[in-house]
């Protein structure tokens, strides 16, 4: 179905090619998995399958890309609509109408299909990923997993033969997930399509892959089994490094196997104490908010949240696909709608309300990184960004520059921010809102486009900012993070708050939210590979 034939492609002449040599083939009905680091290259490889690459994003291809007997040297993207389906990273960006449903059926009308036909693919798909109720929402007014749903929703009504997916589940919370990805196996294995799919989060794909390509950064793809793949890869999810630590051969790719050889590893914990819970000093909030309402046209995002956040403190921020996380958010940092409640955040000239402040105080008591971070950063150069934010919050000269070497060493200040990668892009963007030295820092799905390498450096940084003091909160569907990094978890539902606990008490009563290691040595209440390898005295194998 796809050919890639000695496929070389250059951006910038002179400069590293992200697909170097690369020559593969992938048969009808497959699903392959696309893993690699931040930057590797995979949304190159997924974009080449169409004609993306380089009819509509430049540089050079060398060799031939072959998709169901048409080339695309020869085809460009519109040439290939009826046969590749492709969702990209930003589902916003892909837009072109105004409600979900005209959004579902424009793909079907530049084919040309019947009404009747529209109707019903429109129906039929509505009810496969569960958005019925958000027929007639515009589409701007969606959460961010609702809006990766309904672009997944724009591709399948053309019944395409070849699927491209990229991150695919990157903004759904598990149990959206967990439907997404059964809608995508049941194309794959009840009629026949073939699924490219590139995914940072290899937890929640791995089992359901036929293949694994592997990116080392290098320009090669590495292609094989995810089972022999995983033997020497160097990214690789909690079940697989569990699997090391225990010294399973072959390593498992699904909870469910990994159960079944856990009994062992089971009694040897038997005897070892839980993890202890980290003993926080019961300080007085930072921020305090009480009875939060935000509405928007037809719905209550938030329907009187109280939430207080105290220093030194990592709260995660958690729930359903619109559940009302990113709207409480910036409500209370200010910039958002708030219809009514109040914030209360505790400084040196008292308590002041962040929605009180013009743009530039409210910062200095409580920063926000959105979604897409890229969104806080609109000039030409990283120095440019890191000057700007200096002069607007009248700090010393090279505060925000400082920053950024802390949090990713050796990025070149004459880089424009686009170019950089999701990490780089979401770090420039932290320091950019920590040059005003906010003690509440806000953090919206801020790992979505991170690889797990990435992720340590990010749960790195936000320890950091708890240990100086700062209260931090991070909204976010990434259960494996949250293991790691939060010390109390928040969960939302509806707008309100149905859960409030320690990280340990939440997720292990949740089977929703729990982790990879949790589910596989249930019912013991270990959440990560870090503590049973200090449990067992070992030393994890680097990944």
């Amino acid at each position: 179905m796809i050919t890639f034939d000695q496929v070389t492609v250059h951006y910038v002449e002179g400069g590293p090619p992200p697909l170097r040599d690369v020559t593969l083939r992938i048969d009808e009905g497959e699903l392959c998995l696309v893993a690699g680091r931040t930057g590797a290259g995979k949304s190159t490889l997924l974009r080449a399958i169409n004609g993306l690459v380089p009819h509509f994003t430049g540089g050079t291809l060398h060799g031939a890309v072959t998709v169901d007997g048409r080339d695309t040297r020869t085809h460009p993207p519109r040439d290939l609509a009826d046969v590749v389906g492709v969702v990209g990273q930003d589902p916003l960006a892909g837009f072109v109408t105004d409600t979900v449903e005209e959004e579902l059926a424009y793909g079907m009308e530049q084919l040309a299909l019947p009404p009747a036909v529209m109707r019903k693919r429109v129906e039929e798909t509505l009810d496969l990923l569960g958005i019925a109720d958000l027929r007639d929402r515009p589409l701007r007014t969606l959460s961010g997993g609702q809006q990766q749903r309904v672009a997944i929703g724009a591709v399948l009504t053309t019944h395409p033969r070849v699927l491209v997916l990229d991150e695919p589940t990157s903004a759904l919370d598990p149990t959206a997930a967990e439907d997404v990805l059964a809608t995508v196996t049941r194309l794959v294995h009840d009629l026949g399509v073939t699924v490219v799919l590139a995914e940072h989060r290899l937890e929640r794909v791995l089992q359901y892959a036929d293949r694994l390509l592997c990116l080392p950064g290098d320009g090669h793809v590495h292609d094989g089994t995810p089972m022999t793949a995983l033997t020497h890869i160097d990214i690789a999810p909690p079940l697989i490094e569990l699997g090391r630590l225990a010294g399973w051969t072959p390593l498992p790719l699904s909870v469910r196997d990994a159960r079944r050889r856990a009994s062992d590893l089971r009694h040897r914990l038997a005897d070892v104490a839980p993890p202890p819970v980290p003993v926080v000093a019961d300080t007085p909030p930072t921020l305090t908010a009480r009875a939060i309402v935000v509405r928007y046209p037809g719905t209550v995002a938030v329907a009187g949240v109280d939430l207080d956040l105290r220093p030194g403190r990592v709260v995660a921020l958690m729930g359903r696909n619109g559940s009302g996380k990113s709207s409480l958010l910036w409500a209370v940092q200010g910039s958002g709608p708030r219809h009514g409640g109040t914030v209360a955040v505790t400084g040196p000239d008292g308590a002041v309300d962040p929605k009180a402040l013009p743009a530039g105080q409210a910062r200095r008591h409580v920063g926000l990184v959105p979604q897409n971070s890229g969104d806080l950063i609109y000039l030409e150069t990283v120095d440019a960004e890191c000057a700007q934010a200096d002069r607007e919050t009248d700090a010393p000269a090279g505060t925000c520059r400082a920053l950024v070497d802390q949090l990713t060493p050796g990025l070149p200040g004459d880089r424009h921010p686009r170019d950089l990668s999701e990490g780089q892009r979401l770090a420039l963007a932290l320091a950019v809102q920590l040059t005003a030295a906010p003690p509440v820092v806000l953090l919206d799905e801020p790992t979505r486009g991170l690889d797990y390498h990435a992720k340590k450096q990010f749960t790195a940084v936000v320890r950091m900012l708890a240990a100086s003091g700062r209260a931090v909160v991070v909204a976010t569907h990434d259960v494996e993070l949250v293991a790691t990094l939060a010390d109390r978890v928040v969960v939302m539902a509806e707008g309100e708050i149905v859960a409030d606990g320690t990280t340990a008490e939440v997720m292990l009563a949740s089977p929703a939210f729990a982790p990879q290691v949790a589910k596989v040595l249930a019912p013991a209440p270990w959440l990560t590979v870090e503590q049973v390898a200090a449990a067992l005295g070992a030393t994890r194998e680097p990944a």
